[in-house]
């Protein structure tokens, strides 16, 4: 199973301390599992990208893999256009992806972590 993982709200040198680490423990033997990472500075942030919209044609692709654009908008009864974007925005943040023109999700689980 492929995850990615969100983070809202932490700060870049968290973000260069975590990379220390694993670049350590990888230095010292230790098997460090690689993961993506997808990194937003707020709560809107991630909300404009990931909308509730987005996040249901993510569900569908993942569980309908291989459908184009096209066929993904008459798939959920919805506007071309507006899938259009929607995928274009998943694929620029490397949620989806195309192979041969057919969409696919590039990870089986999201884990979303919020900084306070």
């Amino acid at each position: 199973m492929s995850d990615v993982k969100v983070i809202v709200g932490g700060s870049l040198e968290q973000d260069a301390a975590d990379f220390l680490d694993a670049w350590k423990r990888s230095d010292s033997g230790e098997t460090v599992a690689a993961s993506r990472v997808l990194s937003f500075d707020s709560w809107e942030g991630l909300s404009s990208v990931l909308t509730g919209e987005r996040y249901r044609l993510l569900r569908y692709v993942h569980g309908h893999p291989g459908l184009t654009i096209s066929g993904l908008a008459r798939e959920i009864d919805r506007q071309y256009s507006r899938v259009h974007v929607d995928v274009t925005a998943l694929e620029t943040a490397g949620l989806l992806h195309r192979v041969d023109g057919g969409l696919h999700t590039t990870a089986d689980r999201i884990t979303v972590a919020i900084a306070l």
